[in-house]
């Protein structure tokens, strides 16, 4: 099971300055609590019997807070600040100072209106955001800003802001401890694939390692009759028509598939890079594309060619949005229109994004091992729509990890060919191609159907310390 969060905890900080109408304190916490309710996002915040109004003006206004959320810092994705008035800066920062989170922070400050300008009823937010995010700079407390710099807390404008940042926030929690499993040698021709466990270590992220040898041995061990078995084989003939594989092979990929899964629970492993091929074709006949397929589609992404930031990149994607993502190669042209090309792969992509998938035989890699030896690769044209590109890598030469993401549409243009395949159109596509060369970027790339760069360039760039161009 997936462990990238369903649903999501917010705490939530009211500022407050005193010679400032307190009641609107009151007001944004009604507010407040139906728009997150509505959402269907949790929060922790004080009440009026902890502080005045439940907001946090002064220092042991930000104790009370700070402790209430430490209470809570297993739960709390993110914190939402709220400024119904001026608001005390250092109170605001001096409780994330003390709560000792390390979550996204969103500031928010409501918005004057022309008619209550007078002392009973002025806010001055505006002015108390700019003396709060000088302050969050100070204390060292990265922070995402609203659209616009005033808005109103029951707007439609925040609650889009709202939830963007929910999204920013479930990457960040999804990317933090991140366990991914490689699963036997990256092949010898993919140097382009090579990446620093060391530096992945210093984001907190872990490698766990898995020998093809262990693999076939346990598969040796599992009766064809195997109840996990069928519950595996069940699995396949779901994710896509499996009406022309022979029987056999299905039940030699559900083998495999039943341990890689109890590896995979035993290890805590929340994504996957496989060495796809030629070992399993050569050893056991058959294609892991399919179960990467599900995997992928379960929200556990799974990469080819041992590609472990590729596997990374896909995490990324699918907790961004809850959408399963993909993985494929910068393959081709198409044609004459610079701005369109076709992505690639022998057949893993999650079959929801995929027009009338159906499993066969991969092609390309059973011209050299057997088609009769390649069973199990998904075939199925990438549905149109919306689309998020995504790649993580890491570079020894600077010490850095590295990322680079952005948009374009998949597109229905004729397109004949077999596997997994996509063609999308990415403005300017040709500069960031580009950019990808002299950067030193792999060929592969996570996407889904999605509209989700901002969100990553956002969690990966200001929470997360990774480098990541944002093409446009």
């Amino acid at each position: 099971m997936s462990r990238i969060p369903q649903t999501l905890t917010m705490g939530v900080i009211i500022g407050n300055r005193g010679f400032f109408p307190s009641y609107l304190v009151a007001e944004a916490r009604e507010q407040a609590t139906a728009l997150f309710a509505r959402l269907g996002i949790n929060t922790i915040m004080l009440d009026d019997s902890q502080t005045e109004l439940g907001g946090v003006e002064t220092r042991q206004d930000a104790k009370i807070c700070a402790d209430l959320f430490r209470a809570h810092r297993d739960d709390i994705h993110g914190v939402v600040v709220l400024l119904p008035n001026f608001g005390d800066e250092k109170a605001v920062a001096e409780t994330l100072r003390l709560s000792g989170l390390n979550v996204p922070v969103l500031v928010q400050a409501e918005e004057d209106n022309l008619d209550k300008m007078g002392l009973a009823t002025r806010r001055d937010s505006f002015c108390g955001k700019i003396s709060l995010c000088n302050n969050l700079r100070q204390y060292g407390i990265p922070f995402t800003l609203t659209t616009q710099h005033v808005c109103a807390l029951s707007g439609d404008i925040f609650a889009k802001d709202l939830q963007r940042f929910a999204q920013v926030c479930r990457v960040v929690s999804s990317m933090r401890g991140v366990r991914v499993g490689a699963i036997g040698a990256r092949p010898a021709g993919f140097n382009t694939v090579r990446y620093s466990e060391k530096l992945l270590e210093r984001l907190g992220i872990a490698v766990e390692t898995l020998d093809l040898s262990e693999v076939f041995t346990r598969i040796k061990q599992l009766r064809d009759d195997d109840i996990r078995v069928d519950e595996k084989r069940r699995l396949l003939l779901d994710n896509a028509d499996a009406s022309r594989i022979p029987a056999d092979k299905l039940v030699t990929m559900a083998k495999l598939f039943v341990v890689i899964s109890e590896w995979v629970i035993a290890n805590d492993i929340d994504t996957t890079a496989i060495q796809c091929w030629t070992s399993l074709q050569e050893n056991l006949g058959i294609n892991v594309c399919s179960i990467m397929s599900v995997m992928s589609g379960q929200l556990m992404p799974s990469a080819c060619e041992v590609d472990v930031m590729g596997a990374l990149s896909m995490y990324a994607l699918a907790s961004s949005n809850l959408s399963p993502a993909s993985i494929a190669d910068w393959n081709n042209n198409f044609g004459e229109d610079r701005d369109k090309c076709v992505l690639f792969h022998c057949g893993n992509f999650a079959s929801a994004s995929l027009e009338s998938p159906h499993m066969g035989t991969a092609d390309i890699i059973g011209t050299t091992v057997g088609k009769e030896n390649t069973c199990g690769a998904v075939h199925g044209r990438m549905k149109s729509g919306e689309l998020t590109y995504f790649r993580l890598s890491t570079d020894d030469l600077t010490g850095e990890i590295k990322a680079y993401v952005g948009e374009g549409r998949s597109v229905d243009d004729p397109l004949d060919t077999v596997g997994c395949r996509a063609v999308i159109h990415v403005p300017q596509l040709e500069n960031l191609l580009s950019w990808i060369c002299r950067n030193g970027f792999e060929h592969h790339v996570a996407m889904n159907h999605s509209a989700s760069a901002a969100v990553l360039h956002e969690a990966f760039t200001r929470y997360l310390g990774v480098n990541t161009y944002l093409h446009q």
